[in-house]
């Protein structure tokens, strides 16, 4: 038995207050699905008819998959996770048309929501033109998974492997503080929390303000609404990560942000928009999950925010202001900070996250101008039907007025970046991409002309 399939065998269960925000602040321009883009080398003519019908398959033995969203009259405003009744696996996975362009056929699926009256997620089949390759492309809902819950939904239908089983964790209470009313012997107990929590949402609060002062975006990376999407995926040699970390410092997270700086760099000089003084805000999620044992459904996250030395000419400098931005947040820690504004969801009840989602869905270019986000792979290599997982791209999804977003993997040597963006903003998404590719590089060649620059200890 494949162990991935167990972890996610839980009982259905109310949305937490970050996984309802997600389920309400979703338009038809601005889905809150996830994506991943797995490229696999097909060993046969038939190998893509075999992917199809193993992950219907093996879906239906997935509890994870079977699960719907509807929602309840207690908590007022509430949802909960449960099992579809009618659920057929078949509805779910789909087989395209044969393609040479597994990005552009990317593209247009993810810009199309899921349906809500079902378990909130699609897994598409596209064949490649030449026939020695093919693509999955898996979407689920923010609301059902954040990127840790989606990797293990997705590997529970690939081939088994020979896992560790998962050490169990502590069961966590089902229903949320919303669902009834307090045990009069709990409230001194609630009072205090409510204190705390007052504090903590009044650090957040202050400290998005103090991150909005002085911000200088681009245009290029605010948007009207289109509902339309491109994605691109960018392949880099880990190697080449850890040979700029160990001659610059940092870790290869603050490597990969500054490459995305980079790139933006490249990438508004191309297009005339002009990178000087350019100073975006990043919002960089951080996981609250256990590094071990079985995991909850939903989302538990946090984030920093990081302003990208977009307008900063050396590359070194830019790669030192963000790991001096990463060093700040990691002290302050994930609870407090401006980036931590997810957390202010659990502090709002049902019914106001039913009310407020179109006005938080608003808010969000006034919080971050981009997403950075890194999505967990293991380390092994992952098959389907006996074809190996050549490629994987994470897609996060965009959040309202904003123009793209990116979402970083590493797998078997390699560093895999998703784009997506909005279709007509990013009608030039090629070009961002092949600037992620030449940042990279020139900062390796940076390190062969100028060797031993590290200031401060490198961490591991």
């Amino acid at each position: 038995m494949n162990p991935l399939k167990a972890q996610t065998a839980e009982p259905s269960d109310l949305l937490a207050p970050l996984d309802l925000a997600f389920w309400s602040i979703e338009s038809a321009q601005h889905p809150m699905h996830l994506g991943a883009l797995g490229v696999f080398d097909a060993d046969s003519p038939d190998a893509t008819g075999r992917a199809a019908r193993l992950l219907a398959s093996r879906a239906a033995d997935v509890p994870g998959l079977r699960l719907r969203i509807r929602p309840v009259w207690l908590p007022v405003g509430g949802a909960v996770r449960t099992a579809s009744p009618g659920f057929d696996p078949l509805d779910h996975v789909c087989l395209a048309e044969p393609t040479g362009d597994f990005h552009a056929v990317a593209g247009a699926l993810m810009q199309r929501p899921l349906e809500r009256g079902r378990p909130p997620w699609e897994a598409h089949v596209l064949p490649g033109a030449d026939g020695t390759s093919f693509a999955v492309l898996f979407k689920f809902h923010h609301a059902l998974a954040d990127g840790l819950r989606a990797l293990m939904l997705a590997a529970a239908v690939m081939d088994p492997t020979d896992l560790p089983a998962a050490r169990p964790a502590p069961a966590e209470p089902a229903a949320s503080r919303w669902s009834w009313l307090p045990d009069p012997r709990k409230l001194p107990g609630l009072v205090r929390d409510t204190v705390a929590d007052a504090g903590q949402a009044l650090d957040i609060g202050s400290s998005v303000a103090r991150a909005t002062l002085g911000a200088r975006s681009s245009a290029a990376l605010t948007s009207e609404a289109t509902g339309t999407r491109r994605t691109a995926g960018v392949l880099l040699d880990l190697d080449d990560v850890h040979r700029v970390r160990k001659t610059v410092g940092g870790t290869v997270n603050d490597v990969l942000i500054a490459v995305v700086a980079g790139a933006l760099r490249r990438w508004l000089d191309e297009r005339g928009d002009g990178s000087e003084g350019v100073e975006p805000r990043a919002l960089v999620p951080v996981s609250r999950r256990r590094p071990r044992g079985v995991q909850p459904q939903g989302n538990r996250l946090s984030g920093y925010l990081v302003r990208l030395p977009v307008g900063d000419p050396d590359p070194f400098a830019r790669l030192r202001t963000v790991r001096a931005a990463m060093d700040r947040n990691k002290d302050a820690g994930p609870q407090r900070g401006a980036g931590a504004v997810a957390l202010l969801a659990d502090h709002v009840p049902p019914l106001g996250h039913r009310l407020s989602g179109p006005v938080v869905a608003q808010a969000a270019r006034l919080l971050f101008d981009i997403l950075v986000t890194s999505v967990p792979l293991p380390s092994l290599g992952l098959k389907l039907g006996g074809c190996p997982l050549a490629a994987v791209y994470p897609f996060a999804p965009l959040a309202r007025g904003q123009a793209l977003a990116v979402a970083v993997s590493t797998y078997r040597g390699r560093v895999h970046f998703g784009l997506v963006a909005d279709a007509a903003a990013v009608p030039d998404l090629d070009v961002l991409a092949r600037g992620v590719r030449e940042e990279l590089a020139g900062l390796v060649e940076a390190c062969v002309q100028r060797p031993g620059l590290v200031e401060g200890p490198v961490a591991t």
